[in-house]
């Protein structure tokens, strides 16, 4: 169960995320220098601490071609999805707009690229496509009956 703690500080985190770079950005006054803030903490926290932590295990060789260019792939879209956030910041969204359609739309594109990528044993439950349109139906809801910014 220690992936559930995992798995909620990365909720809490990426649920404040929007909220802060907002913020920054506009404190910043250029969304590139808010990016490079990003991309600074990204260095700080992605780099320095699995490079110290690799290299107290002895760890820092061995990397496959295929996971080295899997886990890089994976990082350059996390980047292009900060980048999209920042943009569409620029472009007039805000937080209580922007955050709910990424975080509303993404775990229907993960559910399909897991499908495409790992594809189930068996067809998937009917069901999940009424999941779809409730997430869908949800994200839409949040948006609709959101506080008045």
């Amino acid at each position: 169960m220690t992936w559930l703690l995992f798995a909620l500080g990365a909720a809490l985190s990426w649920g404040v995320y929007g909220v802060a770079l907002h913020t920054g950005q506009v404190q910043l006054g250029n969304p590139l220098r808010a990016l490079l803030c990003v991309g600074i903490a990204y260095f700080l926290i992605g780099v320095l601490v699995p490079t110290f932590a690799l290299s107290s295990q002895g760890e820092l060789t061995g990397f496959s071609s295929t996971g080295t260019a899997w886990a890089t792939g994976a990082g350059a879209l996390g980047a292009i999805g900060a980048v999209c956030i920042i943009w569409a910041f620029r472009s007039g969204g805000i937080p209580l707009y922007v955050m709910p359609l990424v975080f509303g739309g993404a775990p229907l594109v993960n559910v399909i690229t897991s499908m495409v990528i790992h594809p189930p044993k068996t067809a998937p439950h009917p069901l999940i496509y009424v999941g779809f349109v409730l997430a869908a139906v949800g994200a839409g809801m949040v948006l609709y009956f959101r506080p008045q910014a």
